[in-house]
Order: structure tokens, then sequence, then C-alpha cells
């Protein structure tokens, strides 16, 4: 198995975590705080992992572009985020999640789109399934 399919399981795994762990943590308290707290924590951990790796040196190195880019993706992020514990507050875990990850959907059409990446009809399939998924799981 490919090195980037055990890292992109273990997203998923640890994401399922962050719906469960969110959902019970944002109970008592404002959905915006949630997310503001979580990011704080998460930046704290991800400093100290860069610096643990050694990695923190490498800042100097980023351009332009592509430290715009970086912004601009952890702006969407955050964004990401708030909609998501807004959301987790006063829906089901399950449902949120299933929506949540119409972001393939998305990602497969703006890669499309502005990326040059193809559309096969695996792809299609793919697509159309999640989509249902997505729409099974929140219909009632």
């Amino acid at each position: 198995m490919e090195l980037w399919i055990i890292y992109a399981l273990l997203s998923a795994a640890f994401a399922a975590l962050v719906a469960i762990f969110g959902k019970i943590g944002i109970q008592n308290i404002d959905s915006t705080l949630a997310t503001t707290v979580r990011a704080i924590v998460m930046a704290f951990f991800l400093v100290s992992v860069s610096l643990m790796l050694g990695k923190a040196k490498l800042l100097s190195t980023i351009d332009n572009k592509t430290f715009m880019f970086i912004v601009l993706s952890g702006i969407a992020g955050a964004l990401s985020w708030l909609f998501y514990f807004v959301a987790l507050r006063s829906g089901p875990a399950g449902a949120v999640a299933s929506l949540d990850r119409l972001s393939v959907v998305f990602v497969v059409l703006l890669a499309a789109l502005f990326l040059g990446e193809s559309l096969t009809w695996k792809t299609g399939i793919g697509v159309t399934l999640i989509t249902a998924g997505a729409l099974f799981m929140t219909l009632k």
C-alpha cells in the first residue's frame, strides 16, 4: 500500500474523532469560541511538531506565491471549521459529517476546473455515490 493512502486513512480516522469529540465538547459553549479554542490547540500542537522535526527553519524558504496560497488555505480551513462546529452544535454528528464530506465532490470539480485534473467515468461514479450517500445520511 502506498504511503499516501495510509496517511489519508489516518486523516479520515482523526476527522471522525473531530466529529465525536467536537459534538461532545460544544454542548455548553458557543461554537465560535469552541472553534477558536480548537484552532489555538492545533496551532500549539503543530508548532511543537514543526520544532521537534526541525521544520521551522524552512519557513524562510517559502516564496510569496506559496505563502499566499497557504494563507488562503488557512482562511478557508478556518471558515470550514467555523461552519462545521455551528452545524455540529445543532445537527446530528453523522449527518453533519456526511454533508461535510461533500467537500470531496467540490474538490474533484474544482481540481478539474483549476488544476487540470481529469474527470473520468470512475470519478463521476464516485462523485455520484458520495453525493447520494450524503443525501441518504441527511434525509429524514
